[in-house]
């Protein structure tokens, strides 16, 4: 059962500086009110924008605080705190509209925060905007969005509580979506492209609905996203889709369901894998990691890292699953120095 302390509630320090553009960074609004936070929630009025969040955590009794945002992103990973003890977090937050995928509803305007964790306390709070952060942008498919219940989540919402204040997510995916579907829609790279920043990371994860996608549009329509990526000054990466769960009686993936070779026999992570050699594009060979990590659990132990034993679902991830992912794409965006140790949460 989940504990509050109220008294510490009490003690909570709002703040927040807001401002239409950086010139005018020097006014303030006032502090605001403790009615901005209840025990398990604070929502701040703020406009979309990249905002720092510093927490300080803990209090007189021992505590376990965890904080998510938005639609459903994890922000902040359950942090344990002994009795006596608070402790001083910082994080980097996307708001936006829609909050979540972008075909879905707007959401609830400005910043969301939710406090879960077995104990939570929280015993001060700041929201200030993030002028210098460097911002990953995701474009994927169900497997990578803000899924807005539960008991689904992909591997996006969760990448956010594995990096450290200065460096936001903006997610991107969306589910159902190819890369036939994605270039088409005005919502998806219509909307994402103009906001991609010079130096912003771009990763791209678009395969498990390019069911009868031929090769040369999948090539072509990869090529499309890289080329549009840098025109802005993006730095793309390329990311293969994670796996299915379907295995053979040996107990290895070696099909092309769990491989993704479309119902037109195109290896589509192999075509990740060649397009990203041919552009000089990063690649995040999450096909292969996810691969060997569902074999090396076996039929059982693989069954909690999706939603088998919810709804007998191979394809999409549990809150579990997706976050064991992003801990992957975390550890290869580190390996290929594309985010400097300091702002990357290892813990």
């Amino acid at each position: 059962m989940r504990r509050f302390n109220i008294a510490l509630l009490a003690a909570v320090t709002l703040s927040t500086a807001l401002s239409a553009a950086p010139a005018q960074a020097h006014d303030r609004t006032p502090p605001l009110s403790i009615a901005n936070c209840t025990a398990t929630a604070c929502h701040f009025d703020v406009p979309p924008g990249t905002y720092d969040v510093t927490v300080r955590l803990g209090g007189e009794s021992a505590a376990s605080t965890a904080v998510s945002g938005e639609t459903r992103r994890s922000l902040l990973p359950e942090t344990v705190t002994a009795a006596g003890q608070t402790v001083t977090r910082s994080f980097t937050v996307d708001v936006r509209t829609p909050e979540g995928e972008p075909t879905g509803p707007d959401g609830t305007p400005g910043l969301d925060l939710a406090l879960g964790g077995s104990a939570p306390a929280l015993a001060g709070i700041r929201v200030t905007p993030a002028h210098h952060a460097r911002q990953i942008i995701l474009i994927g498919d169900s497997t990578v969005c803000d899924q807005p219940g539960d008991p689904y989540s992909g591997w996006g919402q969760q990448l956010p509580q594995f990096l450290r204040k200065g460096v936001s997510v903006a997610n991107y995916a969306d589910s159902g979506e190819s890369t036939v579907t994605y270039l088409a829609n005005p919502l998806l790279w219509g909307t994402v492209q103009p906001l991609i920043n010079p130096g912003d990371l771009v990763l791209v994860q678009l395969a498990h609905n390019d069911k009868t996608t031929d090769e040369a549009t999948y090539r072509a329509n990869l090529e499309t996203l890289v080329a549009g990526i840098r025109e802005m000054g993006g730095r793309p990466v390329l990311v293969t889709p994670i796996v299915r769960r379907w295995f053979n009686a040996d107990g290895t993936l070696n099909n092309d369901t769990a491989l993704l070779v479309n119902g037109l026999g195109v290896d589509l992570p192999g075509v990740v894998r060649s397009v990203a050699a041919a552009e000089g594009v990063t690649l995040i060979d999450l096909t292969a990691q996810t691969k060997a990590l569902v074999e090396s659990l076996g039929v059982d132990g693989s069954k909690a890292i999706y939603l088998y034993n919810e709804k007998k679902d191979n394809t999409h991830t549990s809150v579990h699953g997706a976050t064991v992912y992003a801990g992957l794409v975390r550890d290869a965006l580190v390996a290929r120095h594309l985010l400097p140790e300091g702002r990357v949460r290892v813990g």
